[in-house]
């Protein structure tokens, strides 16, 4: 869900704001209907992981699950505070392994704690092998990816071995979707044959420039979609040493999505480091959604 103040006030320190002279201005593209259309499973899925581990169990979590209802969880685990709320399982109509991560409780403190602990740090090369000390991410989303991620890599080789298929699809939302694109690198170190598609969804900065481009060149299928004037995916600021990848999808009204080039410095009006140049210009309700007629948060299990 939406994160809290002091997230919000320790990630705007640093905050620097693009301008025209910064980079050469480069056009976007426009979704097609169909193209836009084609992400409401993910977004399904990224509501689905807020709804808790009794309902992800038996994929009973409502409309969010009903839009899905071909999935087939196999691991479920979190408490929503500490840990954050996980699912594995296989679904069929894509043939695809499906992980995901809930975002935010703000009502949940340890979950809020993660959010605010925005130093930088090298990520375990236990964990991601090979990785350059050059590379640097947010400790809080590094240690809440470190706590699950044996137990998640662990189902989806189960599930690559029992189910004949190395199609990978990695989603969350808010902090869920700084997991998400955390995990489509972890997979992308650890599971090289598989095929990787990572969609997040309001997801903040995660580390930083050297961080931002190993993403871009070990997880090619990644999207970070967002909606309207939501401030997240502005926090932490770039004076701190943070950059997105590349491949924003920027939401602009139902039924209308741009496609914006470059990692964090797109020039063009219609994306978000535009759009919203500083927390003043954001509104936080835009986090929830609508995500083309899909809010998500613990609020819209249902």
């Amino acid at each position: 869900m939406h994160a809290s103040f002091l997230f919000l006030l320790v990630s705007t320190m640093g905050t620097s704001y693009a301008t025209s002279s910064e980079s050469v201005r480069r056009s976007v593209t426009a979704l097609s209907a169909a193209e836009l259309a084609s992400f409401a499973p993910y977004t399904q899925f990224a509501r689905a992981a807020y709804c808790g581990s009794d309902a992800l169990k038996d994929w009973s979590c409502g409309e969010a699950c009903d839009a899905v209802s071909d999935f087939e969880p196999t691991l479920v685990g979190g408490d929503g505070d500490d840990v954050q709320y996980f699912f594995v399982g296989y679904w069929p109509s894509e043939d695809a392994i499906v992980v995901g991560h809930e975002g935010t409780d703000p009502t949940q403190f340890e979950s809020v704690l993660t959010d605010i602990d925005a130093l930088q740090d090298n990520l375990d090369t236990d964990l991601f092998p090979g990785v350059s000390s050059d590379v640097y991410v947010h400790g809080g989303f590094r240690d809440a990816q470190a706590s699950t991620a044996s137990e998640i890599l662990a189902e989806v080789q189960s599930l690559i071995e029992s189910k004949g298929t190395d199609n990978l699809v990695v989603v969350g939302h808010s902090l869920g979707g700084a997991l998400a694109e955390l995990d489509g690198l972890f997979f992308a170190l650890n599971i090289p044959s598989a095929s990787i598609n990572v969609v997040t969804y309001g997801t903040p900065r995660v580390g930083n420039l050297a961080f931002a481009e190993l993403i871009d060149s070990e997880t090619p299928n990644f999207k970070r979609i967002n909606n309207k004037h939501d401030l997240i995916p502005i926090l932490p600021g770039r004076g701190l040493g943070y950059v997105h990848p590349e491949t924003e999808i920027h939401i602009l009204e139902p039924g209308s999505a741009v496609a914006c080039p470059g990692n964090d410095d797109a020039t063009d009006s219609e994306c978000q480091i535009e759009t919203v140049p500083n927390i003043l210009e954001g509104n936080i309700v835009d986090h929830l959604g609508p995500y083309e007629g899909i809010y998500i948060g613990t609020i819209f299990c249902y």
